[in-house]
Order: C-alpha cells, then structure tokens, then sequence
C-alpha cells in the first residue's frame, strides 16, 4: 500500500525554478538547521560560550542570500546563519570564530556573528541593531553612483526598527533613491516584550508609507516565496534604484539567546509556529514533488553532518588564542605609513583660517575622485560657515550631497561607501551635534579594523569651541568624548597652513578622522598658506614658539592665548602645539618638559576629564624626574557653556592661565 502523502503547512509554488534549483535551496536550508543542532549541544558541554538561535527562520537567511549576486553585500544580524553557510564561508572559520580561536574572523576578539568579511560579500552587526542599515545605504550609495546595477540587502528585526537608526536610514535611502533592500525579520519578540508593545501600526510594513518608500509582507518560513519575491525586487532594482522595505513574517522558536528561555511565550503561539516549521514543511514539499525521498533526504543529512564535524575537527586542532599585547596595540588602526607631501613650490597666499579648510577641502576632491562629501546645507547653501561654497558647480551634486538632519545614519552612510572603496566626509553643522552620529563613531568607525581586520575610510569635520556667543549648544569643546576610544584619530590645527595640511593628510589616512575646527579662528585668523598640495603628518606636534622658562602645553584657541599672555608676560616660554590629539606625540612632551622643567597644559575643554589630565598623568609617570615644580592645568570651567559674553569670558580658562602661569613661575 502506497504512503499516504502528507500535504505541508506552507502553500509552495515553484513558479519557474528548475528540480535542481529546488534541491538546491533544500540543502542550503537544511545546512544551518543541522549547525545549529550540533551548537546547542556544544554550548550545552560549554565548548561555546553564547548562542543566538535562528532556528524557524533560517528562509529568510537562506532565501535572501541565494537570490543574491555574488558580489552583493549583504548586512547580518543575530539569526542569519544561513546567509554564512549560503555564501559557503569554510565551517572550520565559523566553529574557530564561536570558539574565539585565531583561525576565527576577528582573532578572538569578537563572538558569535559580530564579525564581517568582505570576500565573502558580508558585514556583520554590533550588538546595536539599527546602524548597519545606515551601513547598507551607504554601499547602495556607492553602487548608485559607480552606475554599478547592484543593490544591498541589510536585516534587522521587529525590535530595532523602534530605534532611532532604523529611522534616519531609511529616510535617507528614500530621500536619495538608494538601491537597498531593508528585511525585516519580523519573529513576534524583542527579547521578551512581544510586538504589541513595541509598535501600535497593524503591520510594520505600513510604516514604508511615512517615507514614501515601496514595502511587501512575505512568509518568512516560505523558502520559495523569500527567494523568488527578492530575486525579482533585486532584479527591478538594479534597472531602477530604490528602496524597499520588506517585511518577513515568521518566529523565533527559542531564546532571544539561549540563556535567556521562552517560559514568556504562550505554548499554543509555540505550537502554531512549530507547525509552520520551514525545513520540514518544504521536505514535506519536495518528497510531494518526487525530488526527495527518504533515502535521499538522509544522504543529504548524512553528507552536511559529515562536513560539520570535519570543520569541528579542524577548529578543536587548534589551541586557545595567545594574546600578544603588541599586535592587539597595531591591529587597533589599519596600517598607514604616511609619507608626507611638501608643496612643489614656494608659492603662498595669505588666507583666512577658513579659507585654508575650503581651499584644501576643494584640493582633496581635486585629488581623490571616489571622495564624497555629506553634510547639512553645504550644497548649494556651501554650509553655515560657506567652506563648500560653490563645490556643487565644480563638482555636483552627486559628490556634494546635501543631507536630512540624519547624523548617524550619514556617518553609517560614509562608513558603507569606504565598504566599497569610498572616500566620504561628513561635516557636523556644529561638532555639538555629533550626539546624535556617536554610536557610529565608537563602535563601528572606531573598532572596524581592530575586530575583522576593516578599514574606515571617513574624515568627520567638527566646527567646535567657545568664544562666538552661541550658547551651550553651538560651542562646546567635546574633543575628549572621542579621546578615549581606540581607532579614531583627532586632529585640531591652530594655524590656517596646519588646517589645510592636517586636512589633506586626514583624507589620505584610511583609518577614521576627526577633524576639529575651532569656529573662532574661522575669520579671526590668516596666515601664509602654500598654494600647491601638501600634507602635514599626523601624530606629530608642533613647536609655536621654543623657550627655557616653562612649558606650555596646548592646541587649538590655547596656541594663540599661550603665545599672547607669554609674549605680555615677557616669559621665555617653549609652546608646544600638539595638532593631532590622538594618537599624541609623547616624543615631543617629553623634550618640551625636559627643556623646561616646569609644565603647564592648557586646554578650552572643561578641567575634569579633558586631555590635560592624561598628559599629566603621563608627565608624572614617566618625566618626574625633570620637574622643578607641580604640573598645572589650565581649562575651562566645569559648567556647560554660557551665552552671556561675560560668563563666557569667566567660564574659558584664558584670564586663570594667566594666574596659573605667575604661580609656576613663582614656585
């Protein structure tokens, strides 16, 4: 007697794809079902740390992944093993990464799937969700502008599109007509808080509309109907580009990670959707069709088990990571060793500390074709302070983009186009507003390379400082935020001829920079300016004025109050212009300080905290013995920002310094 056929959950239509292709998308289906299997049971004997199960969701992985071309990248999350095993990153590499093994992606210094690799066409998370969507932008960008015919594809989950990120990348890629597909993996919780308390719409894909932005709802759990639905929006986007927000229905079957359980889910919803699986469902499917039996669905199962235990074995042949403090200290940047440029002539022009920016800004994209400028109002308006005032004639638009008031979706944006071999800036209209773009820039600008071995190729330009009445908002000095995160590098000119170097050099360096300008000097500064291109090296301080009697030790606005009050004073006073904050040039503390014997820093940031203390501590570590005297630091007081003129005159550190600076001398 014939077995009864047992008709599956799932309704499937093959529509055109051949048996081959339908087997095909089996095993690629089947393949992260049965890692994941063996994981539960590693983590179970501790042989993993940490697991983020997607198990009940792998369509959506496996699916959007094999629609894909090849060179398409795609952004992951939590649950996409599939798109790994689809993309056929060796299992070895996978087991030796959840092991924290060398042979892993990230050297052991990241887990689970935070990791990317480029040459297989993938850039994973940070456990904050919504950021590499803004990532996915910024490669459609770069496809869009190369007229590549490509698109993007990023994930994220019901739970991250509360967040701001999801937000201000998704206008953006609308505003800009992106070719960038948003999946969501829509599986019913965040967590523990289930849909209901996290949006009030009927269906997320509604949301499309408040962005003018194209949207379709898609059974998660249906292998075919993921496939065939983005190999067609794919297709019509690489003639067309633009975004779609696409919203896969499905659910997570265990813990939002393993430890944390699903005593919180209703066992009826857990039952719905265990009927709903989607690799027995489309096994169901296939056997129906004729393209599997039970032979050949075992040989299948037998043949990727025998390939994940291979891949085990070679991961456990390997021993624990060593940890080398110096290589952990080199991998922070990617390496660069500058050379720097002299001008080819002897020709200057006195400019306004302005005008060097401009002028050197209209010099790197002069030099650097495949660099992209993003900032509020510099297009047509050429930006609040007119440093790209005319750029769009010179240069258009496409290079000079005007942007929503989207800060971190912009710096994601410039993140994803140095993805694809882009140079990109980003101009804070004020550096108060890199608040709202922080994330970005500590924890995917600044750990990229020290995690998976990536550059960030992204120069952020940062109006800052005091002294302009423009209240708390438009004037702080926020330099020592970034100061304390490894891989970023900080530059701040005193000197329009620095400004312009220093800047050109930040465009030639791969790794993040940020480029502070104190608005100030602006217009209250010249000086001779080399006409040719140059660069100033980075890292590298520089001597404003020698002297034997103290030192001081500033940067930015200090330079020009130290050089003014030691000049009243009559003091032989060697000023060290430091110009790039991170790294810093301790070479040249040390000889000031030795020089002097005597030490002050002075900076406009605020006392506690700020830069001073740092190189302070520094000084009292490794030059004790030089000193005749206490080192002294000169700052801002510890309040926000003033706006009446006289409160912002008490507030800057520059009438104490004079103060301070009799007292040294005096002791």
């Amino acid at each position: 007697m014939a077995e009864k056929t047992i008709e599956p959950i799932i309704q499937y239509d093959r529509g055109r794809l051949s048996d081959e292709e339908l087997l095909g998308l089996y095993r690629r289906l089947l393949e992260p079902r049965l890692i994941e299997e063996k994981m539960l049971v590693l983590l179970r004997q501790g042989k993993i740390s940490k697991w983020f199960s997607g198990i009940g969701q792998e369509a959506i992985s496996v699916g959007c992944a094999s629609a894909l071309l090849e060179d398409e990248l795609i952004f992951t999350m939590h649950r996409n093993l599939g798109v790994f095993t689809t993309r056929e990153m060796p299992m070895e590499r996978l087991f030796a990464q959840w092991q924290g093994k060398e042979m892993g992606f990230t050297k052991g210094r990241d887990r689970s799937f935070h990791f990317g690799a480029m040459d297989y066409g993938i850039v994973g998370m940070i456990s904050h969700l919504g950021p590499q969507l803004s990532l996915a932008a910024g490669v459609a960008l770069a496809h869009k502008l190369a007229g590549e015919g490509r698109v993007s594809l990023a994930f994220t989950g019901d739970g991250a599109t509360s967040e701001g990120e999801f937000h201000e990348a998704l206008n953006t890629a609308a505003v800009w007509g992106l070719p960038v597909l948003f999946i969501i993996e829509d599986n019913g919780y965040g967590l523990s808080t289930p849909t209901r308390e996290q949006y009030a719409c009927e269906e997320l894909a509604d949301r499309a509309k408040g962005y003018g932005m194209r949207s379709v709802i898609v059974d998660g759990n249906n292998i075919l109907e993921v496939y065939q639905t983005i190999r067609k929006l794919a297709e019509e986007l690489r003639e067309n580009p633009e975004p779609v927000f696409v919203n896969c229905k499905t659910f997570r079957m265990r813990g939002h990670e393993e430890a944390s359980g699903i005593k919180y889910v209703p066992r009826e919803l857990l039952n719905y959707w265990a009927a709903r699986d989607p690799v027995s469902n489309y096994e169901k499917y296939l056997m129906q069709e004729g393209l599997l039996d039970e032979q050949k669905r075992e040989d299948i199962r037998q043949s990727i088990k025998k390939a994940i235990n291979k891949g085990l074995d070679i991961a456990y042949g390997e021993g624990p990571v060593e940890p080398v403090a110096e290589r952990e200290l080199t991998d922070v940047y990617a390496p660069f060793p500058q050379q720097v440029v002299a001008p080819e002539s002897n020709r200057k022009t006195e400019r306004r500390f302005v005008d060097a920016i401009s002028f050197g800004l209209r010099q790197a994209m002069e030099k650097h074709d495949n660099l992209v400028l993003m900032g509020q109002d510099i297009a047509d308006y050429g930006g609040v302070f007119k440093i790209t005032e005319g750029f769009v004639v010179d240069f258009g638009r496409e290079r000079v983009r005007n942007t929503p008031l989207c800060e971190s979706a912009i710096v994601g944006i410039g993140l994803g186009l140095s993805l694809k071999g882009y140079k990109a800036m980003v101009e804070m209209q004020f550096a108060d507003f890199v608040t709202c773009g922080f994330n970005q820039i500590v924890n995917n600008l600044a750990k990229l390379h020290y995690r998976w071995g990536q550059h960030a190729d992204v120069v952020i330009r940062m109006p800052t400082g005091a002294g302009v009445a423009a209240g708390p908002f438009h004037s702080q000095s926020n330099e020592a935020w970034f100061f304390h995160t490894p891989g970023l590098k900080i530059v701040y000119p005193s000197t329009p001829e620095d400004a312009k170097g220093l800047l050109l050099a930040s465009f030639e360096d791969p790794n993040p920079v940020l480029f502070f300008e104190h608005k100030a000097l602006y217009r209250s500064l010249s000086g001779e300016v080399p006409d040719d291109y140059y660069t100033v090296e980075i890292g590298k301080a520089r001597l404003a004025r020698e002297g034997r009697e103290v030192s001081v030790i500033t940067y930015g606005m200090g330079v020009h109050w130290a050089m003014e009050i030691c000049e009243e004073m009559g003091v032989d006073a060697d000023i060290l212009d430091l110009r790039t904050l991170l790294p810093l040039d301790y070479e040249a503390i040390a000889e000031s300080v030795k020089k002097a014997s005597r030490v002050i820093i002075l900076h406009e940031d605020t006392l506690v905290g700020g830069i001073g203390a740092e190189i302070a501590a520094y000084i009292s570590e490794h030059l004790f013995e030089y000193l005749d005297a206490p080192v002294l630091r000169s700052a801002s007081l510890d309040t926000p920002v003033p706006f009446a003129a006289k409160l912002e005159e008490q507030f800057l550190p520059k009438g104490r310094f004079r103060e301070q600076l009799e007292r040294l001398l005096a002791y």
